[in-house]
């Protein structure tokens, strides 16, 4: 026997290189996520142009004999080149070189050369141009550009995407799943779609390839369109296998629900009543309701869930509703309290209330009224969802400002009644979810419904209660400061009551704002004799819950607020509404703040107060906000141009936590696609349900699953 061992095989992998690590952080792990990778945009190396016939800011691609090479030292060190092709010169600058970089450029020469060309007084240069010999082959196709990171060379992530998408294309990776006879109009196929987009012809249109519409993008919009509304078409079915508690419309006369109608001191509007029809046809079903309720700013959303939540009771079960803030929590609080309390008591019943904040005694209290079931409505913040809170029997959850939560936190309020000791599996063993109903005062355009909700049903209040006065929205420069504060004090005069919204606390120093703190002490000493608040996040709760009280009973004049106060607020007396540096706010924060005013019946304003910034003017996207707010107060057009302006992800907050958003498709302008895989994702999931598995894998992976909640 040999006195000693073989040596064992290493188990330790290779360290990853720089550029290997940026192609994991980039998600860039397999050959199909290459392959999908697409460039941002083209190089054009296929033909040599000359300096005579460029113009300042072309990209050019063109020959010519080195005349001088140097290093010189002003205005810093660099490597400075002149060349030139006979019909002009150009002057090379490289401020990052290696001394091969001066013997590839030795004069007399013959360079090819690549990069931006600039004009001046003392002639062309160029700055960095990649530079190579002369007379090699031309490229055959366009060059693709990806995006990428400072660790990710562009020749690195080339010959990365090139090796996974020659990979991806040999394997079954892109095999077609749509069937030939419902292909989208105008498109071609899927592999020749990826490889024409990676190496397009020369001869191809820039322009169609820069604004998506070529037919191999419009192949890889359909493809990406069409997982998304299979997923979620297959998450609305799995939902209709589950039961959920079958909360039956009472007839009783003197049912929770009877009382509550009795008692309100409004009639419904005619949207109002079509909505909470929906909505109690929804809950009598032993399927689970998963619906958003939408409406604008002031529609009445809140009486919606009152009467669905006294539906739930009446059938003898339990109902939440969750608020992203404590404000927001207490002024449904405040209301339900209002309309259902006088109701529940006799019945034996309460309101709860749970939130963070709360003193250890009283949340003690609240969640044994919770276990035992005598808190019949449960009203709150992320605290309804903790370990510690155990319902008897969860029937409704009522989501409020639904896209502030994440996937986890709805998860994990749906599970509070699989929780309850009483609600075991039914005989069909299907898992047991309560009804739930999301709220949004921010309306979601068509497109962005149709595509990342398209597994909700859809309720719009689309008409405001009667008395809303319209609001006046004025835009207002930052110098015409003192002209507004005149203007407070004429409604102040007049018993009105002023909000006045800073952007920040405290100063910052990458940001020249003022802020509430300042901003509250100015307003102080301008008006003398006014009771003037201040509500910002990082005051202690019961601080900001007695400013609060303050102003809601009329006796604080004006409220200096960051935008704690952009939802919920409801004070009828409030008639101006100053938002400072309005240019900082995106568009459906500006009309969510908007909406505080104009709830009574006194003539309201907005004031937008913008500040021109350094370079003395504003941002294309600010300015097109503000001239959004100062157009229209309809928050269903708001809510279109913010899509316009913003993309989807202003309406979707956490919904989508995890999943990518739309790489390709713009649903701006892909609506026609997004109808075709609206139409074909049911006839798939139905007659090809293995092609529509694989054709979810291949787009979103695990990734779909976000979609569910």
């Amino acid at each position: 026997m040999p006195d000693h061992q073989p040596p064992v095989p290493s188990t330790e992998r290779k360290p990853l290189s720089l550029p290997q690590k940026a192609l994991r952080k980039m998600g860039l792990l397999r050959p199909v996520d290459m392959a999908l990778h697409l460039p941002m945009r083209y190089e054009d190396e296929t033909k040599l142009g000359t300096l005579g016939s460029a113009r300042d800011g072309d990209n050019l691609q063109f020959e010519a004999v080195v005349q001088s090479c140097q290093v010189v030292f002003k205005p810093r060190r660099q490597l400075q080149a002149v060349v030139s092709d006979g019909s002009d010169s150009c002057t090379l600058r490289f401020f990052n070189f290696y001394p091969n970089m001066q013997k590839a450029l030795e004069v007399g020469r013959k360079v090819r050369l690549r990069g931006e060309l600039r004009g001046g007084f003392m002639g062309y240069s160029m700055m960095h141009p990649t530079v190579q010999a002369a007379g090699s082959p031309l490229a055959a196709a366009l060059t693709p550009v990806y995006s990428s990171t400072a660790e990710l060379p562009q020749a690195y992530l080339r010959k990365a995407v090139q090796g996974g998408l020659a990979r991806a294309l040999q394997s079954d990776a892109f095999t077609e799943t749509i069937p030939r006879e419902h292909l989208p109009p105008r498109s071609w196929g899927l592999r020749e779609s990826l490889q024409f987009l990676h190496h397009p012809s020369p001869d191809v249109s820039l322009a169609e390839l820069e604004d998506r519409s070529h037919p191999a993008w419009q192949r890889l919009k359909a493809e990406e369109l069409l997982a998304q509304q299979l997923s979620q078409l297959q998450a609305k079915r799995e939902r209709q296998l589950l039961n959920a508690p079958v909360l039956a419309l009472s007839t009783q006369t003197d049912g929770v629900l009877a009382q509550l109608q009795a008692v309100l001191p409004f009639k419904l509007t005619g949207a109002q009543t079509r909505v909470v029809n929906e909505i109690a046809n929804d809950v009598a079903r032993a399927v689970p309701m998963h619906r958003l309720l939408q409406g604008d700013v002031g529609s009445g959303k809140t009486v919606v869930a009152a009467l669905a939540a006294a539906q739930c009771i009446d059938a003898g079960w339990q109902c939440a509703l969750m608020a992203p803030t404590e404000i927001l929590a207490e002024q449904h609080f405040a209301k339900l309290i209002g309309w259902l309390a006088p109701v529940l008591q006799p019945l034996g019943l309460q309101v709860a209330w749970l939130t963070g904040s709360q003193k250890k005694k009283e949340r003690d209290s609240m969640l044994a009224m919770v276990e035992n079931g005598e808190a019949a409505l449960v009203v709150g913040t992320h605290a309804v969802i903790q370990d510690k809170v155990h319902f008897k029997a969860l029937g409704l959850a009522i989501i409020d400002e639904q896209h502030r939560f994440g996937v986890a936190q709805r998860l994990a309020l749906r599970q509070k009644l699989s929780d309850a000791e009483t609600f075991g599996e039914q005989a069909t063993g299907a898992p047991q979810e309560p009804h739930l109903l999301m709220m949004s005062a921010t309306p979601i355009p068509r497109t962005l419904a149709m595509s990342y909700y398209a597994d909700l049903d859809v309720s719009t209040i689309d008409e405001l209660p009667p008395g809303r006065t319209p609001i006046v929205t004025k835009l207002v420069a930052e110098t015409r400061r003192d002209e507004i504060i005149e203007r407070i004090r004429a409604q102040l005069q007049e018993g009105r009551q002023i909000y006045w919204v800073c952007p920040l606390i405290e100063e910052s120093e990458a940001l020249d704002l003022r802020n509430a703190t300042d901003t509250h002490q100015d307003l102080c000493n301008a008006l003398p004799g006014v009771m003037i608040g201040l509500l910002h996040s990082r005051m202690p709760q019961a601080e900001k819950k007695a400013v609060m009280s303050l102003f809601v009973q009329g006796q604080m004049g004006v409220l200096v607020s960051t935008t704690v106060i952009e939802v919920g607020v409801d004070v009828p007396n409030a008639s101006l509404m100053v938002i400072e540096h309005a240019e900082r706010f995106g568009l459906s924060q500006l009309h969510q703040l908007r909406g505080r005013v104009g709830r009574g019946a006194a003539a309201s304003a907005c004031v937008l107060l913008y500040s021109l910034g350094e370079h003395g003017r504003l941002s294309d996207t600010a300015r097109a906000r503000l001239r959004a707010m100062a157009e229209t107060g309809d928050g269903f057009e708001i809510a279109r141009r913010d899509l316009e302006i913003r993309g989807p992800g202003e309406f979707l907050g956490s919904r989508q936590s995890g999943a990518a958003m739309l790489r390709f498709a713009d649903l701006a302008v892909d609506t026609e696609l997004l109808e075709w895989a609206q139409q074909l994702a049911p006839l798939m999931l139905d007659r090809y349900p293995a092609n529509a598995a694989r054709h979810v894998e291949r787009w979103l992976g695990g990734k779909s699953d976000f979609l569910k909640a």
